[in-house]
C-alpha cells in the first residue's frame, strides 16, 4: 500500500509535487484543501470568514481523518494542518510523511506568483509577507520536523526541477524502505 502525505508552509510546492508524484506511482491524488472545498461545497477563504480559523481548524481535522484512511494515494496538507491537534503525530501514524522545506524568500516568490486566495496572507505587502511567513515558520517548524522526511525545495522553480523533486521524494521512500 502507497500513502504518502506532503506537509509544508503554503507554495512550498505540495499540490505541484504531489500531483506529480501521484501520476509517476500511477495513484489518486488528494489536496486536502479541495477535499474540504468539496465536501463543505463551500471555498476555503469563505469557510474562514464564516467559522473563524479555529472552525475551519475542526473541520480540517475532521477531513484529514478520511482522507488519511485511503489506500494508494498522494495526499497534500493544507500548510496548518500539521501544527493543530495531534495531526502530525496521526499523519505519521497514517503513512510516509514528507516535508517540503522552503526558505521564507522562496516560499514568499512563490506566493506572490500565486493565483490562488490565501486567507493568512491577504493583503500584506512585501516586507509584512516577508516577515509574517518567517514568524510561521519559526512556529510551525516544530510540526513540520516531525515528518519522516524533509526535502529542500528551495530550487524548485521550473517543471524540471519538479521532476526531480518527485525523483527525490521517490528515492526517500525507497531508502526507508531498505531500512526497515
Amino acid at each position: 500500500m502507497i500513502r504518502v502525505i506532503l506537509v509544508g508552509y503554503m507554495g512550498s510546492g505540495k499540490t505541484t509535487i504531489g500531483r506529480a508524484l501521484a501520476k509517476e506511482l500511477g495513484v489518486p491524488f488528494y489536496d486536502l484543501d479541495w477535499y474540504i472545498e468539496s465536501r463543505m461545497r463551500k471555498k476555503i477563504p469563505q469557510i474562514f470568514e464564516e467559522r473563524g480559523e479555529e472552525g475551519f481548524r475542526k473541520i480540517e481535522h475532521n477531513m484529514l481523518r478520511e482522507v488519511a484512511e485511503f489506500e494508494d494515494v498522494v495526499i497534500s496538507c493544507g500548510g496548518g494542518t500539521p501544527c493543530f491537534f495531534d495531526n502530525m503525530d496521526y499523519l505519521n501514524q497514517q503513512g510516509d510523511t514528507v516535508y517540503l522545506k522552503a526558505s521564507p524568500e522562496v516560499l514568499y516568490s512563490h506566493l506572490k506568483m500565486g493565483r490562488i486566495e490565501r486567507p493568512l496572507i491577504k493583503g500584506k505587502e512585501k516586507e509584512e509577507l516577508l516577515q509574517f511567513i518567517g514568524e510561521q515558520l519559526g512556529k510551525r517548524d516544530e510540526y513540520y520536523n516531525k515528518a519522516k522526511h524533509v526535502l529542500n525545495v528551495d530550487t524548485l522553480d521550473n517543471y524540471d526541477k519538479i521532476k526531480i523533486s518527485v525523483q527525490k521524494v521517490k528515492e526517500l521512500l525507497k531508502n526507508e524502505k531498505m531500512d526497515n
